[in-house]
């Protein structure tokens, strides 16, 4: 009789759920509904969302770095130009501000002037621009 007391005491009802083990009531832990009127519990696609979110993020990566390499290539193409004119020989000061005219002689070599092609007939490589910064610009005549 004392045991099947013990017994009774020790049964716990279908609903509770306790682990015998730990001496713990252990219902609001589980991954799922342990009782009829619980909500349902179900798992968010987060496949979609991680698909989604991966090709926004890798499509403003993109975005960016064609904007980044769009920058250096006209930086570089900056940069050519300036050792152009600076390699080039001239005998006289630039002007800030004023147009000049790169030429290439017969023998490879370049000078600068500021004769424009339309008054000589020089073998015109560019015109440029020469800014406060001391940076020649090209540009089109």
């Amino acid at each position: 009789m004392q045991l099947l007391c013990k017994l009774k005491k020790e049964k716990k009802p279908d609903q509770v759920v306790f682990n015998t083990e730990t001496g713990r009531y252990e219902a609001n832990i589980k991954p799922y509904a342990t009782d009829l009127v619980a909500p349902v519990i179900t798992s968010t696609d987060s496949i979609a969302w991680k698909t989604n979110n991966i090709n926004k993020v890798n499509k403003h990566i993109q975005a960016k770095y064609n904007e980044l390499k769009s920058e250096y290539d006209k930086m570089m193409e900056q940069y050519e130009y300036n050792n152009l004119v600076y390699s080039a020989s001239f005998n006289f000061e630039p002007v800030v501000g004023e147009n000049y005219h790169l030429y290439i002689r017969e023998n490879d070599s370049t000078f600068l002037s500021i004769i424009s092609p339309e008054e000589c007939n020089f073998n015109h490589i560019g015109s440029f621009y020469l800014d406060a910064d001391g940076i020649w610009h090209k540009i089109k005549i």
